[in-house]
């Protein structure tokens, strides 16, 4: 049985739980952790393991308004699909967004393929593990269209809000498209 810890930080989104295997973060939820399997979860403070420490001085700084210098080090799991969608997810700049569509065609390029799903992109968005560091809410639909955010559509729109971006630019789904 692997040991894994557990942190809790108190944001301006509500509480954010942050996974690490003891070296990188390998989770971080907005309202519920994902459990992994066949693993001790021992609950620690920042100060008590150096990942989590430099997680928190991050946090800080992203939730101060600033774009933060550094990353901790991340480590995720998942087939190389959804790798390569959460790696252009981490070159998505500060305050920008990027398209389902647009990673899509990056994807098919990379492969060699002439297209690819934005719908099977979208599935691995939505199973990024570690949100907020790998920022999926820089994720939007065509034409400025906020589509699902794990934590929430509100919490997406706080979190745009908090890089800058001009929310004007962009639209909540209908309600029957919520559904």
């Amino acid at each position: 049985m692997k040991t894994e810890y557990i942190y809790k930080y108190n944001s301006h989104i509500g509480m954010l739980t942050v996974l690490s295997d003891g070296e990188n973060i390998t989770g971080l939820w907005i309202k519920n952790i994902r459990n992994s399997e066949n693993s001790e979860i021992i609950e620690v403070d920042a100060g008590d393991l150096p990942v989590f420490e430099k997680t928190r001085e991050w946090l800080d700084c992203y939730f101060d308004g600033k774009e933060p210098d550094f990353m901790p080090p991340v480590k995720t799991k998942g087939t190389e699909f959804r790798q390569s969608v959460w790696r252009i997810l981490r070159e998505i700049p500060y305050g920008k967004v990027i398209t389902y569509g647009d990673i899509a065609g990056r994807i098919a390029l990379q492969t060699g393929k002439t297209k690819m799903s934005a719908r099977a992109v979208g599935g691995a968005v939505g199973n990024n593990p570690v949100s907020i560091l790998i920022p999926c809410h820089r994720v939007v639909g065509a034409k400025g269209n906020l589509t699902g955010y794990g934590g929430g559509l509100d919490i997406k729109v706080r979190l745009m809000q908090l890089e800058g971006m001009d929310m004007s630019r962009f639209h909540m789904p209908s309600k029957k498209r919520q559904k």
